[in-house]
């Protein structure tokens, strides 16, 4: 599984860095922060470009991040997948069928223990860890739960993206253009 080999995922929040990716050689990207107002124009000018878009679903403004969201997001919208801190949400969003990530904040060994007990019981299809920039944590994540890992968060080089991909990530995701190569 994942997202046609590409092991950058571009990461946006502002129009500028929509109209970057929608210019780009990338398939999928991830929207990070939007306004519910919004959602219809950019998921029209992703459609438009042929591209596949993530939604951060707790950065949304106006919506609450909730299953219902979700459902009204995955039918009005069809977004390629979903992204939420909530395990409500990340469920909703594998019974609709589109990628479901539950993203994870690594702050400690407690949250790490957390997220080992959690990933069995909602199974997504991809765990994003923040932060993405410690290699040993990607891969034995990945080993613990077999599941696809997403490293983000302080991600500011090619070595970040060399690194974490090495040690197991399935893709990178960042906001930062000067690493939306291809690897």
């Amino acid at each position: 599984m994942g997202f046609q080999n590409q092991q950058v995922l571009p990461a946006f929040r502002e129009m500028k860095q929509l109209e970057r990716f929608l210019k780009s050689d990338y398939e999928y990207g991830l929207l990070l922060e939007s306004h519910l107002g919004q959602l219809r124009g950019i998921m029209n000018a992703i459609n438009k470009a042929e591209k596949k878009l993530i939604l951060h679903v707790d950065l949304i403004n106006g919506l609450k991040a909730d299953e219902y969201a979700v459902e009204y997001i995955c039918q009005e919208l069809k977004p390629a997948g979903i992204i939420s801190t909530k395990s409500n949400v990340i469920l909703k969003a594998k019974q609709k069928g589109v990628y479901a990530i539950q993203r994870v904040f690594l702050l400690d060994s407690t949250s790490l223990e957390k997220t080992y007990r959690l990933v069995p019981k909602i199974n997504p299809d991809f765990i994003e860890i923040l932060p993405g920039i410690i290699p040993s944590l990607i891969k034995e994540i990945h080993e613990k739960t077999g599941t696809p890992i997403l490293a983000g968060g302080f991600i500011k080089s090619e070595q970040d993206v060399v690194q974490a991909l090495t040690a197991g990530a399935t893709a990178v995701t960042t906001s930062r253009h000067n690493l939306w190569k291809s690897y």
